[in-house]
């Protein structure tokens, strides 16, 4: 089988020449006095995928993870990752120079607290970190006796000699129909929100925003159809778009025409001085706005007011033509996920199939729909140990073949241009032991706790995620990540402000929508997750006292019955799963090959009726 994708690659990330590149480092360090210097895993935007010419900590270190942060000393460096990344940490880099240090046992701020030595200075680029970053960094620098200073060049950039050029992307727009609400609709609620917080402009720095307000599409990064560059929205007056005029497409250019002014990217500081001469009160996003923008705003004279961009908000709430597309993605998505799982059924147990192939294969069929503009992040495909990974990246080095009496985990999506998907499977290979079928079991019990919730409004993720977890944890059980995360109408797979999490503060609102995600992995034996897509709708409760919320279930791809121990379910639960189950029989039969479409009705048979 051809092992070729269009849309990921296999090669192996390489820490032969981390040495070599950390020693650089270090000597553009000295030279400018500085003790120390920050690597995190971000953009001028903190965006999750980043162009190649801002994969710094990937060029330096060797790991590939979408979030972590290198301090490289002088005499030693950390590189310190979630629970999503410690397994791959470890395998990435070269432990003899770069330390993995796990978040669990040390943040970034207490390394530096810790390692960083009296008197030092730590540096960092100004275009990476926001201001509450930069706080943390200032607190622990001051706890280790040491201060911060920001630099005028990131130091990485003086040594990455073959460092790629900035992406240049066509921008175009994204339709009407499938947005659900004209631009100058949403600049004209961007301008109320301003209004209502006594704000003069907002500076416009997530790239997900900047593409839904305006209804614009591109494709600078990886996975995530947004083009990058900044906008200024001012409360009176026309707004400003900060884009490389080489991308713009003449589509893109008539629809702006009478929205925003365009300009050149190095025209964003002289807006910025702008605005702080006029003495203008100016939002800057927290999550996304560089310590940079806030600086220039009030170096001229300006107010700054670092809080959330308002569009985040309102681009989490979907309208009706947004959630549409959703629905519409997901029966597509499911149909070609569907063909994937008999395909892996048929394949799989003859020890066929590598998790590379798995990867080829989906992604086949997700282009044999002629809708696919991207898969929506790299795929998840482990086998056996490899599933206990929980953000495994199969390349050609760790490749395996599934095995019969193995798990295999993949977890994937779809960037439609009416939707977003993302999906995971577990599926046995062969038969499973008695306790994949209890584990399995259990975190299925957990989706389904989810997937039935019923809360009040104002309810956060927060609040519902222990439903998840109650299965597993009365088996003294548990996994390291969120539940939950909110997903874009083809935009990010993982977009704020809503997660369903121990960390999920935001109110769930109608429109909404999430995964549903609960996991659990046996380190070096086996992982397990389940994942559907929901969306947030209002419930009509018979004598409820309050708004009332719930789920509807986006998703649509059987489950594996083989791992069912239908004696765990609840009576409950059992009519849930078969209730499911016919849905996605009743919905994809027509929509797959007869092949397909006997293996989906055994797939889908009620839980009685497994052995």
């Amino acid at each position: 089988m051809s092992q070729t994708a269009r849309f990921q690659s296999f090669e192996d990330p390489s820490h032969r020449e981390g040495a070599a590149r950390i020693a650089a480092l270090r000597a553009a360090m000295a030279q400018r006095g500085f003790a120390g210097f920050v690597v995190p895993r971000a953009d001028e935007h903190q965006s999750e995928y980043v162009p190649p010419n801002a994969e710094r900590l990937a060029w330096l270190t060797g790991f590939t993870g979408s979030a972590g942060t290198a301090v490289v000393l002088a005499d030693k460096a950390a590189l310190v990752v979630d629970g999503r990344y410690t397994l791959q940490a470890g395998e990435q880099v070269d432990t003899s120079v770069v330390a993995p240090v796990p978040l669990a046992e040390t943040s970034v701020e207490g390394w530096i607290a810790a390692n960083l030595p009296a008197g030092g200075v730590l540096a960092y680029d100004p275009w990476l970190h926001t201001p509450d970053g930069l706080a943390r960094l200032e607190r622990a620098a001051r706890d280790a006796g040491g201060r911060v200073e920001p630099t005028a060049l990131n130091l990485v950039d003086l040594v990455w000699i073959d460092r790629p050029a900035a992406p240049r992307a066509p921008v175009v727009t994204h339709p009407e129909s499938l947005a659900g609400e004209a631009a100058s609709a949403k600049l004209g609620r961007v301008r109320e929100a301003l209004a209502k917080a006594r704000l003069d402009a907002l500076v416009v720095s997530d790239p997900h925003n900047l593409a839904w307000v305006f209804n614009l599409r591109g494709g600078d990064v990886a996975h995530t159809p947004i083009p990058l560059g900044y906008a200024v929205i001012p409360r009176e007056g026309e707004a400003r778009l900060f884009l490389d005029p080489e991308k713009v497409t003449e589509e893109a250019a008539r629809a702006l025409d009478g929205l925003a002014a365009r300009d050149e990217p190095g025209a964003l500081p002289a807006a910025l001085d702008a605005l702080g001469a006029a003495k203008a009160r100016v939002r800057v996003d927290a999550a996304t706005g560089a310590v940079a923008l806030g600086r220039r705003i009030t170096a001229a004279g300006g107010a700054l007011d670092v809080g959330p961009d308002p569009i985040t908000a309102m681009k989490a709430e979907k309208n009706a033509a947004e959630i549409a597309g959703s629905r519409a993605a997901h029966v597509r998505d499911g149909a070609a996920v569907t063909r994937f799982l008999a395909w892996l059924a048929r394949e799989a147990p003859g020890g066929a199939v590598s998790e590379i192939d798995a990867v080829v294969r989906l992604e086949a069929f997700r282009i044999e729909t002629g809708c696919l503009r991207e898969v929506a992040f790299p795929t998840i495909s482990g086998s056996g140990l490899n599933g206990a990974i929980v953000h495994y990246r199969v390349t050609r080095g760790t490749d395996r073949r599934v095995q019969p009496g193995e798990l295999f985990l993949i977890d994937s999506g779809a960037q439609y241009g009416d939707g977003t998907t993302d999906i995971t499977r577990t599926v046995a290979v062969g038969t499973p032991s008695p306790e994949m079928r209890d584990r399995f079991t259990r975190v299925l019990k957990g989706h389904i706790a989810i997937a039935t919730a019923v809360f009040p409004r104002g309810t956060t993720g927060a609040q519902i995620d222990a439903f998840a977890r109650r299965p597993l944890w009365e088996a003294g059980l548990d996994f390291d990540h969120g539940t939950g995360h909110g997903v874009g109408a083809f935009l990010s797979v993982h977009e704020g402000p809503q997660r369903i999490a121990k960390t999920g503060t935001v109110a769930l609102q109608p429109g909404m929508i999430v995964s549903n995600e609960p996991g659990y992995y046996k380190t070096r034996a086996f992982g397990i997750r389940i994942e559907n897509l929901v969306l947030v709708e209002e419930r009509e409760i018979t004598g409820a006292e309050r708004p009332m919320l719930g789920f509807e279930t986006l998703t649509l791809a059987p489950f594996d019955l083989a791992l069912v121990v239908p004696e765990l379910l609840t009576p409950e639960e059992t009519a849930w799963l078969d209730a499911y189950h016919a849905r996605v029989r009743e919905t994809l039969s027509d929509l797959v090959d007869p092949q397909t479409r006997e293996w989906l009705a055994a797939a889908t048979r009620p839980v009685a009726a497994v052995a």
